[in-house]
C-alpha cells in the first residue's frame, strides 16, 4: 500500500512541470525505446520509438501552427485508438492548446453541442465515417476553422477539409522552444461526461491536476521501473481512465502502449502483447471471468478441481498480500500455481501481469478475490473524471469490496450525510462555461462532492454504497442500494448483466441479462436445445437455475431489499448503446424506457 502523503509534498515534486515537459524529458531520456506499437492490416507490427513519437510530434505542431492553432484553442479529436491519436493530441498541448477527444459514438447533434461548447477551433477525425457527422451540421459550427481527415483512401472529402498529409508538411517545431507554449495553470483537457443526467459537462483538467496525478500514481505503481512496461490502449480516449493510463502515463512513465482500435478485441491483443499493467471496466474481467468458467464447464470435475483449488488459495493470497503467509501456505500456494493457476493466465495472456486495475464501476468482490486467487493481481480504484481519475486505489495489501485509501496527496472523507468528498491536486479546475454548476460540485473549502454515498474502514478504505441520486426509495419507503444487488445478481454464473427497479414500487424487482458466453455451455451441458439466446431466456430450467440463483445471492439482504422477481433477456448489453455508457456504466434511464412492458409486467 502506498505511503498518503499530504498535497502539498506532490506539488513541491510537480512544480512547474506540464504534459509536454514530462513528454520531452522522456524522449531526452529515453529516445530509443518503443513507445507505440500497432498491428498492420497484413497483422505484422509497426512501432515508434520515443524519438521517432516526438518527431511526429513535432510536424503535427508545425502543422497547427501554420493553421491557426495558438495558445487557448481548444482542438477537437475523434478517432479510435491509433498512434497518430496521441501524436496529435500531444502536439496541441505545445501550441499552449487544450485537446479535447470526444466519444466515437457522438451522433451529428452531439458533435454540434461539443464542438460549440467547447469553442473548437480545429478538429481532426480519423475517417469519413466521423467526418460525415461534422459535415452535417458544419453550417452551424460557429468557431471550427479547421476539419481534418486522416484516412480518405477514395478523395471522397469535400476539398475545404484538409488531408492529414495537408498539417504534417509545415516542417518541423523545435519542441525545446514550444515547450514553453503552456504554464502548469493552463487548460489541458476537457472530459466530457456522459450526459445521463443532462447536458454533457465539460470537465476542465490543467497540466497541473495531469502531472500531480501521474506523480500520486507513480507512488501507488507496484513497479520497480516503468520504461518498457506493455500496457493495451483499447477504451474510448474520450474517457479520464483511458486517457491517463496509457497517453498520460506512457507519456510520462516510458510505457510501450500498444493500440487497439477495436474494443472487443482486447482479448486477442492481451494474448499476443502479454500486458504488465492493464485498465478494464468491470465488465472486461467478467467475460474473462465468464470465458474461463465456461471453458471449465465442458469438463466438470476439471471444473470442481479447478474452483476447489480457488476456493484454498483465497486466504493464502490474503495472507501474501498482507505478509502474514507462513512457509506452508506458500508452499500450497506454489503447488496450486504450477497445476491450476499458470495455464490459465497463460492462457488468457495475462501472465505477466504485474497490476490489473477495475473501475468506472462496480465489480463484484468474489470477482476480484477469484483473480487474486489465481494470481492476477487485479485490485479496484475509484475516482472521477473530475478528479483527474483516480481518488483512491491501492495495488497491493487489497480488501476486496473497497476500492482502497486515498491516493497520495488526496484527502477523502465522509460528508455528514455519507457523501464521499475529497480535496488535492487531483480536483479539477469546474465545468467549462459553468459556474453554477461548479459551485454545487466543489464547495468554499475545496471539498469536491463526488454524488457518490460511501463508508470508510479503520484503515482509511472506502466502500461505495451508492450514487446519491440512485438510491431506490420503494414505495414502502426503505431506501436500498441497487448497486448492492446489480453486483450480488452478476454473481449468477448464468447472469451477465443485471438492474434492479424498484423506485415508488411496491417491492424490488430487477432485469437481467444472460451471459452470452456460460449460459450456452451450460445449456449444453444440461442437454437443452436452442438456437437462439431468446429460446434459453424463454426456457423453464433456465427460468428455474437462474431464479434458484436468485433465492441464494439475495439472502443476504434483508427482505425489504431482496429482489422479488426478475425479467430474464436473451439479448446482449452493449457498451456505447441506449443502455450502457462507452464504458459499460448502467444507463438507467434507458433500460427503464427500453423495457417499460417488460417492467410493468413484473408488477402487474
Amino acid at each position: 500500500m502506498p505511503e498518503w502523503v499530504p498535497s502539498d509534498e506532490i506539488m513541491r515534486v510537480v512544480e512547474g512541470q506540464t504534459v509536454p515537459s514530462e513528454f520531452l524529458r522522456m524522449v531526452r531520456e529515453h529516445r530509443d525505446a518503443v513507445a507505440l506499437r500497432w498491428k498492420n492490416d497484413d497483422d505484422t507490427w509497426g512501432e515508434w520509438t520515443f524519438g521517432e513519437y516526438a518527431d511526429e510530434v513535432a510536424k503535427a505542431v508545425a502543422g497547427y501552427r501554420a493553421h491557426g492553432v495558438s495558445a487557448g484553442d481548444k482542438v477537437l479529436l475523434m478517432m479510435r485508438n491509433i498512434p497518430q491519436f496521441h501524436v496529435l493530441d500531444m502536439a496541441a498541448y505545445f501550441c499552449g492548446a487544450a485537446a479535447v477527444s470526444i466519444y466515437n459514438s457522438s451522433s451529428a447533434d452531439q458533435v454540434l453541442y461539443l464542438a460549440n461548447h467547447a469553442g473548437a477551433v480545429l478538429a481532426v477525425v480519423q475517417d469519413n465515417g466521423f467526418l460525415e457527422r461534422f459535415l452535417k451540421v458544419r453550417d452551424e459550427l460557429e468557431t471550427l476553422r479547421t476539419l481534418v481527415v486522416l484516412e480518405d483512401p477514395d478523395g471522397l472529402a469535400p476539398s475545404d477539409v484538409l488531408g492529414i498529409d495537408r498539417i504534417m508538411q509545415h516542417g518541423v517545431a523545435d519542441l525545446d522552444e514550444a515547450v514553453g507554449a503552456c504554464r502548469p495553470d493552463d487548460l489541458a483537457t476537457m472530459i466530457y461526461t456522459s450526459g445521463t443526467t443532462g447536458p454533457p459537462k465539460g470537465v476542465m483538467l490543467t497540466h497541473r491536476n495531469i502531472t500531480f496525478t501521474a506523480e500520486s500514481l507513480r507512488r501507488c505503481l507496484p513497479f520497480e521501473t516503468y520504461v518498457g512496461k506493455r500496457v493495451v490502449s483499447y477504451l474510448p480516449m474520450a474517457h479520464i481512465a483511458e486517457r491517463v493510463t496509457s497517453h498520460y502515463s506512457g507519456a510520462f512513465f516510458g510505457y510501450e502502449v500498444t493500440t487497439c482500435p477495436d474494443p472487443t478485441a482486447i482479448a486477442t491483443y492481451a494474448r499476443e502483447v502479454h500486458p504488465n499493467f492493464m485498465f478494464g471496466v468491470p465488465r472486461v474481467w467478467e467475460k474473462i471471468y465468464a470465458g474461463v468458467n465456461a471453458a471449465l464447464a465442458a469438463d466438470p470435475e476439471k471444473g470442481r478441481q479447478f474452483n476447489e483449488a480457488v476456493e484454498a488459495a483465497k486466504p493464502i493470497v490474503a495472507a501474501m498480500d498482507w505478509g502474514h503467509a507462513t512457509d506452508e501456505q506458500l508452499a500450497t500456494y506454489q503447488f496450486l500455481d504450477e497445476v491450476a493457476f499458470r495455464p490459465v493466465r497463460q492462457l488468457v495472456g495475462l501472465d505477466q501481469l504485474e497490476a490489473g486495475v477495475t473501475g468506472a464501476a462496480p465489480i463484484p468482490a468474489e470477482i476480484l478475490e477469484w483473480f487474486r486467487a489465481i494470481g492476477i493481481p487485479l485490485s479496484e480504484i475509484y475516482g472521477l473524471s473530475e478528479t483527474s481519475g483516480p481518488m483512491t486505489w491501492t495495488a497491493t495489501k487489497v480488501k476486496p469490496g473497497t476500492v482502497g485509501p486515498a491516493i497520495p496527496g488526496c484527502e477523502v472523507t465522509l460528508a455528514d450525510d455519507g457523501e464521499i468528498i475529497c480535496r488535492g491536486g487531483n480536483v479539477f479546475e469546474g465545468y467549462y462555461n459553468e459556474p453554477a454548476k461548479t459551485a454545487e460540485a466543489i464547495d468554499d473549502d475545496g471539498w469536491f462532492h463526488s454524488g457518490d454515498i460511501g463508508v470508510i474502514d479503520e484503515d482509511g478504505y472506502v466502500k461505495i454504497v451508492d450514487r446519491k441520486k440512485e438510491l431506490i426509495i420503494t414505495a414502502g419507503g426503505k431506501n436500498i442500494s441497487p448497486a448492492n444487488l446489480e453486483a450480488a445478481l452478476k454473481m449468477i454464473p448464468l447472469v451477465g448483466q443485471a438492474m434492479a427497479i424498484g423506485d415508488k414500487r411496491p417491492f424490488v424487482s430487477a432485469i437481467v441479462t444472460l451471459d452470452p458466453e456460460i449460459a450456452p455451455a451450460w445449456a449444453r451441458a444440461q442437454g437443452i436445445g436452442f438456437e437462439t439466446m431468446e429460446d434459453l431466456a424463454n426456457d423453464a430450467v433456465v427460468r428455474e437455475e437462474v431464479e434458484k440463483g436468485v433465492t441464494e445471492v439475495m439472502s443476504q439482504f434483508n427482505n425489504a431489499e431482496r429482489v422479488k422477481k426478475v425479467k430474464i433477456l436473451g439479448e446482449e448489453w452493449l457498451p456505447d448503446s441506449d443502455v450502457l455508457t462507452p464504458t459499460s456504466k448502467l444507463k438507467r434511464r434507458g433500460v427503464l424506457a427500453r423495457y417499460d412492458s417488460e417492467i410493468e409486467g413484473l408488477y402487474a
